[in-house]
């Protein structure tokens, strides 16, 4: 599947080959190129002609990678499930005070599940959820409200 802007669709999904990112605008290309230089991987992953040269990362880095092709799809909405537990205490950061505000301004809905609650106050709305049911609401709209 291939978004808008000719961007593979498929993110870190077990089983799912990242290295199918193909892109061939050049603005796109060096978007790309700046973010996983920001995330520190251009060591280990560049692109090559619109395509990511390996997915042979550990996991915290896939987990970067992934990051960097939903930045650059055309999805309205990302979800990202406990996205930063396999990062260090630095990309967590990253994560949190840099690219979920990034991705805000790209106009994304962004929908990061986490227990981290040092990071909570990065969030628009932060909805609590205890035994598979909401019991708290916090942030836009919410005007802090408990459920019963």
């Amino acid at each position: 599947m291939t978004g808008r802007h000719g961007i593979s669709a498929r993110l870190a999904v077990p089983g799912v080959p990242l290295d199918d990112f193909v892109a061939s605008d050049p603005a796109m290309i060096a978007r790309a190129q700046a973010m996983i230089e920001r995330l520190e991987i251009a060591h280990k992953v560049s692109v090559e002609n619109g395509a990511f040269t390996t997915t042979d990362l550990s996991t915290g880095q896939r987990k970067r990678l992934a990051l960097v092709q939903a930045m650059l799809e055309a999805r309205p909405v990302i979800m990202l499930d406990e996205w930063a537990a396999d990062q260090d205490p630095t990309f967590r950061a990253v994560f949190y005070r840099e690219f979920l505000p990034a991705l805000k301004r790209l106009g994304k809905t962004v929908i990061a599940v986490s227990h981290d609650d040092r990071f909570f106050d990065a969030a628009d709305r932060v909805i609590r959820v205890s035994e598979g049911q909401i019991v708290e609401v916090i942030g836009q709209g919410a005007e802090r409200a408990s459920v019963a």
